[in-house]
Formats: C-alpha cells, structure tokens, sequence
C-alpha cells in the first residue's frame, strides 16, 4: 500500500487550526494538514522560541506564537501534542469561540478529561484522540506527513459530546492517512497500558539494568548488541517527559497490567528452572501467532529490521 496521502480537500475541515506543541507528531499534524488542505490557516503554537524558529523556517505554520491565548484565539479546532502534565494549565489559558474543537495526541485519554474537560467553555466540544503511531524522534524536523498512514487513531469523545464535533474529528484523522475507531476513555487506558505503557517500562529497564552490570562494560553493550536489545534501546529512546507523564496519569492501569506481567514472569521462570520444555514450546508458539497477526492486519511488516530506514540508505 503506498504511503502517501490523497489530494487536497475542496473545502478545509477547520478554518483555523491550532496546534499546540510542534514535537514529532504536532509537525507531522502540521504537514499532512498543509498537504490535504485541512484547514484553512495553521497556527502553531510552542513555549520554545527555538521550535518556533525552525517551524518558520520549514514552513509548517501561516503563524507561530508562544502564546496560547493569542493561539488559540478565533481558532474552530485546537489539537494538544504537548505532555500530558501541561493539558490542564494549557487548557485554562486557550481562548475558545463557541463551535470550537478541542483534541488531542495523548496516549491517556481518562487524565486528557479530567483535565481538560472543567477549563472549556460552553459551545464548545472536546474529542481526545490517540494516534497510535510515533518514532523514537523528536522534534519539528522528525515530523513527516505519512506518519499516520494505515495506522489506528483511536477517539474517545465523553458521553454527550455533540455528534458532528466527532464526525469532524474523526473525518480530519481519516485525512491525515488513519483508520479511525471510538472507545471508551477508561477501556482506552486499560488496552494501551498492555499494548504500549507496560512495553515501554520494560524497555526502559532493561536498557538501565545492562547500563548497571558491574560484570559488563557499557562498550560491550553496545558492540554486541543482538536484534532484541537493539529494538528495546529503540524504545527506550522515546522523549522522557512525554513517558514519565503517561506513568504518572495511567498509574492504575498500568500497576494493574503489571501485576499481570509479574504473575506471567513468575511462572515462565519457573518453567526455565524446572526445564518445563512444552511450557516454553507452548508460550513462544502463541506470542508468535500474535506477531503474525499483527503483520497480517498491516501495522507491521515482515522485512528485516522491521522495515526501518537504514541510515546508510541500504
């Protein structure tokens, strides 16, 4: 399947679009949205005077401005792609018109509510959304506007919320490449903990646990590093403010999935000290099923190293 977006749309989805947050997936927001024409004007909003910079010089915004209010001002869509910790303070400060609405990127949705749900005017409609795609890159200059193609971008709208303000959503992230579902907020915390929170903090301990081997000098980490630790260094390259605020606002179901992973563990232990082989057979047999799965649905693909860019170009 091509990755590549359609043609511009005849009419903009948003006359004046906000995005807040110019990081890897705010541009790539930015540039599929100039691409398609989504919106008749982008206006990119960032605390960095250094972001704003290099989003001027990319051209990725009819304007750039540090200020939320003077952002957000006379905008009919807003899209957060900051950190989860800054939603509530960011959201106080936007300056919404009635018929304005308000997203988001966040990988949270029940803390994205609550924090953003109490500051919003009325007149006004909030659908989080969670595009489930990203790299281990960050920045203005990371963004690409295929970042989303075929991947989920999954909505989780609180009850109430006016339907066309949906459909609205949900047509814009179909534009930028997505399958779009809509999932309850909470169910949306519970599945992304297993699928992406739980992964990630392993990733991150592993890669801090070989730091920390007295028995292994850092230069032996990474020179004989095999494919399994080469993708969880890859992962445990994701922005540290972004992950330490997901753990902080998904606690529960985060602690609750690993409670499940340790019980897990414990017993594939037990299996590799008792040289239970069929155990063993068995597991690895069904997780690799669930691969399968995955590179037959399209998220993923069978190529060498995933089908990630080689910076040599090979």
């Amino acid at each position: 399947m091509p990755e590549r977006l359609g043609p511009p749309l005849e009419e903009p989805l948003f006359a004046r679009l906000a995005i807040i947050g110019l990081g890897l997936i705010g541009s790539s927001i930015a540039r599929g949205v100039k691409a398609r024409r989504l919106a008749g004007a982008v206006v990119a909003v960032d605390r960095d005077e250094a972001v704003l910079d290099r989003v001027r010089a990319l051209g990725l915004a009819d304007e750039a401005t540090a200020d939320v209010a003077a952002g957000t001002a006379g905008a009919d869509g807003v899209v957060l792609c900051i950190p989860l910790g800054a939603y509530g303070d960011v959201a106080r400060r936007m300056t919404l018109a009635p018929g304005a609405v308000v997203s988001d990127v966040g990988s949270v949705k029940g803390s994205a509510i609550a924090q953003m749900q109490p500051h919003l005017p009325p007149g006004t409609a909030l659908v989080p959304a969670h595009p489930v795609a990203g790299t281990e890159h960050s920045g203005p200059d990371a963004g690409f506007a295929t970042l989303f193609h075929n991947r989920w971008c999954i909505l989780t709208p609180p009850d109430g919320t006016d339907a066309a303000a949906i459909a609205r959503i949900r047509a814009f992230w179909e534009a930028l490449g997505s399958n779009v579902e809509i999932m309850d907020a909470g169910h949306h915390d519970l599945v992304l903990a297993i699928t992406s929170h739980v992964p990630h903090l392993i990733a991150f301990n592993i890669v801090a646990t070989a730091e920390d081997l007295e028995t292994v000098t850092q230069s032996e980490v990474i020179k004989f590093s095999a494919g399994g630790f080469r993708d969880f260094t890859r992962i445990a390259a994701s922005d540290p403010t972004m992950w330490r605020d997901v753990f902080l606002h998904n606690k529960d179901a985060v602690l609750e999935m690993l409670g499940r992973f340790n019980e897990d563990l414990a017993a594939l232990a037990r299996a590799i000290r008792w040289s239970d082989g069929e155990a063993l057979f068995n597991l690895f047999a069904r997780t690799r099923d669930i691969r399968r799965g995955i590179i037959s649905s399209g998220q993923e693909t069978p190529e060498p190293d995933f089908g990630r860019r080689r910076d040599d170009g090979a």
